[in-house]
């Protein structure tokens, strides 16, 4: 599908609902959205923005990094729970990025500038972070509806939604990425019938529309995204194919994000194999990546002989069993490494985010590739089980399966902070 399919009806649609929307937002908080606001000059006068969020006087309190240019970066990921992630800890980690996602149906019941992700996204900008804003569509597994198409009454829901997020973030955050996992959330139906391309394309050529009316001169590129399973091909075809030749062709956007969660330290060549030739010159994110799926077939393995001996647990007790036992009463830092360095299957892949960032660099087209900074609520309930997705071992800190430090701070999950520090300085 080629970068018109947004045409006609839907064109027309898109074009009035616009500037309905905006004007209604002009008009509510009595401000100007129309007109040529240029980069740094924001139509709104910065009046949404966070505490410490903005470049005057607040934001000079507070502890600024100097984010460097897109090129090769690892940044922290968030996800969608700010919560797990302090500035310290940021700190503590050299990171210089940050990365989050907005559902998208939430601005229906609160402001978007209350929206956690938004919010916290927009202090990291005023603190001098580099920042990605992931947009999120979730309409399956959260609803289990067809995703909309263009001119119907829930394409114009989602368009609104759109309304209310842009005039705070455009301009803000660094990167604007279109979708969050596009063909994870909406049904295997729509992915090869044209259903899942017509929705994501009439948003991308909304947020375009938006941008040049009202941003001509702006700080924040877009980005397509993400592509999940393109070691499977039963996810390739042709929706992501006409997926690729809309980032090519469209010389607005800048290129595609992909999310290579895989079962094997080279699983996301796959990934590479199918993006790279399909990208010409433009180039890729990262924003999620890990081996969660080879963690998660070693559950079910025992522990070692030397753990169970010096924890006086049975010699048969599993992988998951012992992780269980941290989420139902936190380990001391020095048990929870203990458990990591003496399970092969983890301590052989210690150096997995140098290894693979390095793949990812030698491309010469990666942007900002993000990892996971905390153990947030999802990944960390009491029923955690053997056929559990073991999200938790990937990410920075372990707030959950290690006793918080004195000061209340996470402590680092084993291997990966001194992994995360030292590529850095790229």
């Amino acid at each position: 599908m080629d970068s018109n399919v947004a045409s006609g009806n839907a064109n027309g649609d898109m074009n009035h609902l616009s500037r309905r929307r905006l004007l209604e937002l002009s008009m509510a908080a009595g401000l100007t959205i129309f007109g040529t606001a240029a980069c740094g000059t924001r139509p709104d006068g910065n009046a949404a923005m966070p505490p410490g969020a903005g470049d005057g006087e607040a934001a000079q309190n507070v502890p600024q990094v100097n984010a460097p240019p897109p090129n090769g970066i690892l940044g922290a990921n968030f996800n969608g729970d700010p919560s797990i992630m302090t500035w310290d800890g940021l700190q503590q980690a050299g990171a210089t990025w940050v990365r989050g996602f907005a559902e998208m149906p939430d601005l229906d019941k609160q402001n978007a500038a209350d929206n956690p992700a938004v919010k916290t996204l927009l202090e990291a900008a005023g603190r001098k972070y580099g920042t990605v804003l992931s947009l999120k569509f979730p309409y399956f597994p959260r609803s289990h509806k067809q995703i909309p198409r263009p001119g119907t009454d829930a394409m114009k829901a989602d368009l609104a939604r759109l309304d209310k997020v842009l005039p705070l973030v455009m301009d803000r955050v660094d990167i604007l990425v279109i979708g969050n996992e596009p063909f994870i959330e909406c049904p295997e139906a729509d992915w090869n019938n044209g259903a899942i391309n017509d929705f994501y394309e009439t948003v991308a050529d909304y947020i375009i529309q938006y941008r040049a009316e009202s941003f001509p001169q702006c700080k924040t590129v877009l980005y397509m995204g993400s592509l999940n399973h393109l070691d499977d091909p039963k996810w390739t075809g042709t929706g992501t194919d006409n997926w690729m030749k809309y980032v090519r062709g469209k010389a607005e956007i800048e290129g595609t994000d992909i999310h290579p969660h895989v079962a094997d330290p080279n699983g996301a060549q796959a990934y590479l194999d199918y993006i790279l030739p399909k990208l010409g010159s433009k180039k890729f994110l990262a924003t999620e990546f890990s081996l969660v799926q080879l963690w998660k077939d070693h559950l079910a393995d025992q522990v070692s002989a030397e753990y169970a001996d010096k924890y006086k647990v049975p010699k048969g007790t599993r992988v998951w069993q012992v992780i269980k036992s941290a989420l139902n009463e936190p380990f001391p830092k020095e048990r929870w490494y203990d458990f990591l360095r003496t399970s092969p299957w983890f301590e052989n892949n210690k150096n997995y985010l140098s290894e693979q960032m390095k793949k990812f660099r030698d491309t010469g087209k990666l942007a900002v590739a993000t990892y996971g900074v905390g153990q947030d609520a999802a990944m960390s309930g009491s029923d955690f089980g053997p056929d559990s997705t073991p999200w938790l071992l990937n990410s920075l800190f372990a707030s959950a399966t290690i006793k918080k430090n004195p000061d209340g701070a996470a402590v680092p999950n084993y291997a990966w902070i001194e992994e995360f520090k030292a590529l850095q300085k790229h």
